[in-house]
């Protein structure tokens, strides 16, 4: 019968592309490696691997197992975090990553009722971009991450859905677009755009560099500053800039092929590298229930 340890050998062996480097992975003998996947091979009467060459190539037969096996030890994952919340009576710590631009005086009212509810617990709360906060959930150094949708898959993260921001193209009054009608797509190509780059170099998809010319930031509060002293033209959350629209400091662009904005979800990531427990499912409860009132009230401004 095949063991749960000789299935996590086969997953690293296909992620790390040997038996050698699978060994170095998991600080095992090279021939342990080899041996489990013999092991492994012998119990499923199937070959997974083709070790005619310098490099094990995977079988047609191991190509269509892997998949499933990672589904399954996903799924012992979620077991092993359930049992261990069970067995204590909530996490000693709880760090949330919350995407910069995200962060408002009533969310962490929300999040300061957790202070009440589980006095021992110590709680981080990160403010970091969106595309910094996928990394920090994937390396276990935060348990939850609010965040953009930005269609990157995240391997060692589960996510939902929690609500939805407006985006809206800006410039100050100043800026030779703020006076035009029916912008167009070529017409913000031939200006400076001021775009959210993360320290890995990854961009939003909706609010990429198009621009022949560039600013780069990594967030959306120094973005937002750039644009106000005229640097270029940028794309930035509608909550954000309003206060800056209504006082002048900004301008809402006549965009044609888009004229309201662009709607993008608001995710939430949680780490599968940690026992997920009472707080962290307390925190999800007040986090979903302070986005359902930001919908409500984004729902009133655009129906009225």
């Amino acid at each position: 019968m095949y063991s749960f340890e000789q299935l996590r050998i086969f997953i690293t062996v296909c992620e790390t592309g040997s038996f050698s480097a699978a060994a170095r992975k998991l600080n095992r003998a090279q021939s342990g490696i080899s041996q489990a996947i013999a092991n492994l091979e012998i119990s499923i009467n199937q070959t997974l691997f083709d070790r005619s060459g310098n490099i094990p190539e995977l079988t047609s037969e191991g190509e269509a197992l892997l998949p499933v096996v990672k589904a399954l030890m996903l799924q012992q994952l979620h077991l092993e975090q359930k049992i261990a919340s069970l067995e204590q009576q909530h996490e000693h710590e709880l760090v949330i990553a919350i995407e910069e631009s995200l962060i408002s005086p009533a969310l962490l009212g929300q999040l300061a009722l957790l202070a009440d509810e589980f006095p021992i617990t110590n709680i981080e709360i990160i403010a970091e971009s969106t595309l910094d906060i996928g990394k920090l959930i994937e390396e276990g150094s935060a348990h939850i991450g609010i965040v953009y949708a930005d269609g990157k898959i995240h391997h060692q993260a589960d996510f939902t859905t929690v609500g939805y921001t407006r985006f809206i193209t800006v410039a100050a009054p100043e800026h030779p677009l703020s006076n035009m009608h029916g912008i167009k797509d070529i017409d913000l190509r031939h200006h400076r755009q001021v775009v959210l780059r993360a320290t890995q170099g990854q961009e939003l998809w909706f609010s990429n560099g198009i621009s022949s010319q560039h600013w780069y930031a990594s967030n959306h509060n120094i973005i937002n500053e750039l644009t106000q002293q005229g640097i270029g033209w940028s794309i930035l959350p509608e909550e954000m800039v309003q206060s800056a629209i209504e006082q002048g400091r900004l301008i809402k662009l006549d965009i044609d092929y888009e004229p309201n904005g662009w709607i993008n979800t608001v995710d939430c990531l949680s780490s599968r590298r940690h026992p997920l427990g009472p707080v962290y499912e307390r925190a999800m409860v007040l986090i979903k229930d302070y986005m359902n009132q930001q919908i409500l009230h984004n729902n009133f401004q655009i129906n009225h």
